[in-house]
């Protein structure tokens, strides 16, 4: 399978053109991709556009490797572009609705009922929409839900709307042109807030920071990356890539195994933040919470199902000694921490030889891999180790020190970055609460399942 003429990628922000367009330097994870003089003027600029079986290959290996994503308006529509848009639902008749006329009447509809307790009120909107009705007499869950609508698709698309979700005009279009690239097998949209006015903080929060928005860059889903996974939320995929469909056994997580089983299947999920649906967030600061730790709780049925993807941090050796360093916080850490990353920066150049800026460029490496190692630190500290946290924080007050810091520059690092229209205080109160819910549902699914694969950081080279 190649990519059709006519296919454009574009070189991922991320990635640099060195030695005046002889290398690319990117992807995930970073790599030298030296390139042939012929390769070179398939480039365009930052572009590469599909003319011909070579031009094919290359956009191919940059798709593979994360360095260049598609171009969504340029790509080609498919030869059938006809879809199924299956809802799975549990009461919820005034989302339904709006979700609905989103849609419009000119795409088929399956709208499955997962045993509302007042199915009357869903039958009636389903009806006035011309919607095709399936009723579960027992509740599934929304896999279960999504699969028994899956087995009526007739057509060569589906398209995953939860209830309460809103679809724009554009969204369903440009997610079918990806299919444009053969191996492509899922494309989802950016799930963002309704476009109305946030009434809690709770929902202003959510609407800069909600877990199921994945940013404003695209990119490729799969584990290892920096979207490794996937809100089935909103999704449109190929009916014959599906097979069986969700696991039926997960009532949560059961996106994240879709994604990650098609991508050890060697297909692609791609991530297309040009267009958006729209979610109903959660108001109510209990309801926010609760769902939080709903979906850390998928942490250990997903262990069990992909252990070497979730481990919730990933380090190298050299970050391994690096993060220690800093956390012991002695006399010797800030010379250790120092030497340890001039030693990758030196590993890192000799890895970049023949460039003209060995360097300079593993220098830069070297701060990116510094960066992401405190990050994840952090993240083990506030979210997923928060209880072991707590106990080290009663009694030492190096792990306070450590701890403080950790809060305190991650709240100012994501608000910067959020660009969240709420103040400091209550962002910094909302990103912690996150955290501590999150973290909560995993220690209890880990603790159900007597197990602490999910808790487990991972070291790799």
């Amino acid at each position: 399978m190649t990519l059709p003429v006519g296919f454009v990628v574009e070189l991922d922000r991320h990635t640099r053109v060195v030695d005046g367009g002889r290398a690319l330097l990117g992807g995930f994870p970073t790599r030298l991709l030296r390139l042939t003089p012929r390769a070179r003027r398939l480039l365009a600029g930052r572009t590469l556009p599909v003319r011909d079986a070579a031009s094919a290959l290359l956009a191919d290996r940059l798709l593979d490797t994360g360095m260049a994503h598609p171009v969504p308006a340029s790509l080609p529509s498919p030869p059938d572009p006809r879809c199924t848009v299956v809802v799975p639902v549990r009461d919820r008749p005034r989302q339904l609705d709006r979700l609905l006329w989103s849609i419009g009447a000119d795409t088929p509809v399956i709208v499955v009922d997962d045993a509302s307790r007042h199915p009357a009120a869903v039958a009636e909107v389903a009806a006035e929409h011309g919607a095709r009705l399936v009723a579960l007499a027992a509740n599934v869950g929304p896999g279960g839900a999504r699969n028994a609508g899956l087995r009526l698709v007739t057509t060569p698309f589906v398209v995953f709307a939860d209830s309460d979700i809103v679809l724009t005009p554009d969204t369903v279009p440009t997610l079918l042109r990806h299919f444009a690239d053969p191996r492509v097998a899922m494309a989802v949209p950016r799930i963002t807030g309704l476009p109305t006015t946030a009434t809690t903080w709770i929902e202003r929060y959510e609407n800069a920071r909600s877990s199921l928005d994945l940013g404003a860059h695209p990119a490729p889903v799969r584990p290892g990356t920096p979207v490794s996974w996937a809100s089935s939320a909103c999704v449109a995929a190929r009916v014959d890539a599906l097979a069986d469909g969700f696991d039926e056994r997960m009532r949560v997580g059961e996106d994240v195994d879709l994604c990650w089983r098609l991508a050890a299947a060697g297909r692609r999920v791609r991530y297309e933040p040009a267009v958006q649906a729209h979610h109903e967030h959660r108001v109510r600061l209990g309801d926010w919470v609760r769902r939080k730790a709903v979906y850390g709780s998928g942490a250990h049925p997903l262990a069990r199902r992909h252990p070497a993807h979730i481990a919730p941090a990933v380090f190298a050796p050299w970050s391994t000694v690096f993060a220690g360093a800093l956390l012991a916080q002695r006399r010797w850490s800030a010379p250790v921490a120092g030497a340890v990353l001039g030693l990758v920066g030196v590993r890192i150049a000799r890895k970049l030889d023949g460039t003209r800026h060995p360097y300079r460029l593993a220098a830069r490496l070297t701060a990116n891999g510094a960066l992401g190692t405190l990050v994840q630190t952090s993240a083990l500290l506030t979210r997923h180790w928060w209880p072991l946290t707590v106990a080290g924080c009663a009694l030492s007050r190096r792990v306070r020190r450590a701890t403080t810091v950790a809060a305190l520059a991650d709240i100012a690092l994501e608000y910067r970055r959020d660009q969240a229209t709420l103040d400091p205080l209550r962002y910094g109160v909302a990103r912690r609460l996150d955290d501590l819910a999150y973290g909560a549902g995993v220690w209890f699914s880990a603790l159900k399942g007597r197990s602490t694969a999910a808790l487990r950081p991972r070291v790799t080279r």
